[in-house]
């Protein structure tokens, strides 16, 4: 998928609906989950902030980054033809993607509710996926951002910046880790978001996938980690 994204500009109304989209205020539950986060903090395999933040920022690379977003701009594409047919494939994809119970269920999670919330916003193509095992949070989203009309780049840097300010979130509340200290993080984030989603956008079919076996283990290891703040 080569997509050229040098230049892109986005309107008011669009940017107010990526804004509405990637708030901690939409009410989906994100807050709910760490995605492996909380047994990594729990195990040691993350104790300060600078780890905290290279955990982060390698699951964005090599995580998010090369699944998720690949995915959800080929969403973005079919629901911007209407092939909903096409979506639903690509968001099996996603699902089957994900090493364990509690990510696929996470992500099943977020999407319903996503698609809850698009219902009552009067987008009836979201009524399908309200209790769909194939539903997934890209999915969603992908299709409140081309019914909007939120171009490609912004809705890819938008979805990997609400999951990165998620997984900070995250990272504050289980470490003895400050708001200004999780401020910093995000900063690194931001730096990299951008460059992160553009590579994306050029990968290949066959080059979409994760490389991230410590998320998988962490998330493993979490289903019967014996105290939780987080479903994941």
């Amino acid at each position: 998928m080569d997509i050229t994204t040098t230049t892109e500009s986005i309107d008011s109304l669009a940017l107010l609906r990526l804004l509405q989209l990637v708030s901690p205020a939409l009410p989906i539950g994100a807050f709910n989950f760490s995605q492996g986060l909380e047994y990594a903090i729990e195990a040691g395999w993350i104790r300060d902030e600078a780890q905290a933040g290279r955990w982060i920022q390698g699951v964005a690379q090599q995580g998010v980054g090369t699944l998720d977003i690949p995915l959800l701009a080929r969403m973005h594409t079919a629901w911007s033809a209407g092939d909903a047919d096409g979506v639903r494939v690509l968001s099996r994809q996603l699902i089957a993607s994900r090493e364990t119970c509690e990510l696929r269920e996470e992500d099943r999670h977020l999407g319903r509710s996503l698609a809850k919330i698009l219902i009552s916003l009067d987008l009836p193509q979201a009524e399908g996926w309200q209790r769909s095992d194939e539903a997934t949070l890209a999915a969603l989203f992908a299709l409140a951002a081309v019914h909007s009309q939120v171009p490609l780049q912004a809705t890819c840097v938008g979805y990997l910046w609400a999951w990165a300010e998620n997984q900070v979130i995250a990272a504050v509340k289980l470490l003895p880790l400050g708001q200004t200290a999780g401020q910093r993080v995000l900063e690194g984030l931001r730096l990299t978001i951008p460059s992160i989603c553009s590579a994306a956008l050029q990968l290949a079919d066959e080059q979409i996938g994760t490389s991230t076996p410590g998320v998988g283990i962490a998330s493993a290891r979490h289903e019967t980690q014996y105290t939780r703040l987080f479903r994941s």
